[in-house]
């Protein structure tokens, strides 16, 4: 991989030892794949943030790491909220753990906003066609599709030295050759929110790391084409799709041969074979709710009192920016909690089973949350919550 003098001269350890730990990375990530040099990227978005995830061998190896980021970095969601940690069962020792790992983070100079969808927070993180190194998987499919920028899949490690030096690998997504389509889908189906969570759980098991171009009755909007990427980058490893009329065109005009077909019926199968019911707790913002989701959560519980444990997920700068609608969700009993997860959290562990409107948290939770999931409607999620199923 060609690299330039200032690069070679940091490979050679001259800019000090993180830095030229954080190279080596990189060039070993390009010269497996073939990368024929290194490019800027204008923001990294960083996984290995949850000290559930990292473990104290993760905590160490990022709390040896000198130096400031060069170009704006943002992490992906800790283990708890870090503000109210008690409410959600945190125990002192774990929220100690993960309190220096977000100081480790800090010292670096990385932005302390712990989010799955940094790009509900920050417009200027991406722009069409900008190269990236993003890690959360429904982030960098967002990025790749809806935004029209170019990111990989990074690791943590790859991140967060794509973020020290100001630069990754040029391979794979970063490259027109590898952006287009190799399935058509065509649903024959009318489709509205949690539908596209479902919708995604089913394609993403078809494609794999395929790219999805979508042929749909109705134009998506932001949330939802949030909602169907999370989910297939969760069943399946998409880290990029198309849907005509609602995201940026594909390179070229050639159509791949692949074809699927899918129809109400199969929409509805994975509800059927997913059911929510007899879940303990009911747990929203996966990927992080947006302020218009917040608003139609606050709208559903208004005047209601919830009847079992039911949380909200969000950024801290989404919630901070809505205080009232905040409060009318917690008016319910329900508690809107920032930074954090039901996947990337210890604190789930204390349920058995899970309602969500998240085919990505639908796929994870069994897994990396240890707990059973059911899938439903934001509307028959909270109307579990309220004791109505």
């Amino acid at each position: 991989m060609y690299l330039s003098r200032e690069e070679d001269a940091i490979c050679r350890g001259e800019r000090g030892e993180t830095l030229r730990r954080m190279m080596e990375i990189l060039v070993a990530l390009g010269d497996i794949y073939g990368a024929e040099r290194l490019v800027p990227v204008r923001s990294v978005q960083i996984a290995g943030v949850s000290y559930k995830n990292i473990g104290e061998a993760g905590l160490e190896w990022i709390s040896d790491l000198e130096g400031q980021v060069a170009v704006p970095s943002i992490l992906n969601p800790a283990g708890m909220d870090l503000c109210r940690w008690k409410e959600m069962g945190i125990s002192e020792g774990f929220a100690s753990r993960q309190q220096a790992t977000i100081d480790a983070y800090r010292r670096l100079g990385i932005t302390i906003d712990c989010t799955c969808a940094p790009y509900q927070i920050y417009d200027s993180l991406a722009s069409p066609g900008d190269h990236l190194a993003w890690s959360e998987s429904s982030a960098v499919s967002y990025a790749n599709s809806v935004i029209g920028a170019r990111t990989n899949r990074e690791g943590g490690p790859s991140a967060l030295a794509a973020a020290l030096v100001g630069k990754t690998a040029l391979f794979g997504y970063h490259l027109d050759q590898n952006r287009s389509p190799t399935y058509i889908v065509k649903v024959d189906a009318d489709l509205c929110g949690s539908d596209y969570g479902a919708l995604g759980f089913l394609v993403g098991r078809i494609v794999k790391d395929g790219i999805p171009l979508f042929r749909l009755k109705c134009r998506p909007v932001p949330d939802e084409l949030k909602s169907l990427g999370a989910a297939m980058a969760a069943s399946g490893s998409v880290a990029l799709y198309y849907v005509e009329g609602a995201t940026p065109k594909p390179p070229g005009e050639t159509e791949p041969g692949e074809r699927i077909v899918l129809e109400r019926r199969d929409i509805d199968e994975v509800y059927e074979n997913h059911p929510g019911s007899e879940a303990d707790i009911v747990a929203l913002g996966c990927p992080h709710c947006s302020l218009s989701e917040l608003r139609e959560i606050a709208r559903l519980l208004r005047g209601r009192k919830v009847q079992r444990e039911m949380w909200v997920c969000t950024a801290r700068k989404i919630a901070e920016a809505c205080p009232d609608v905040v409060a009318a969700i917690e008016a319910s009993g329900a508690r809107v909690f920032c930074d954090t997860c039901m996947v990337v959290s210890p604190a789930t562990e204390d349920f058995k089973k899970m309602m969500v409107n998240s085919g990505k948290a639908l796929v994870y939770l069994p897994g990396l949350g240890g707990v059973r999931a059911g899938l439903g409607s934001t509307k028959e999620c909270i109307d579990a919550a309220l004791g109505r199923q």
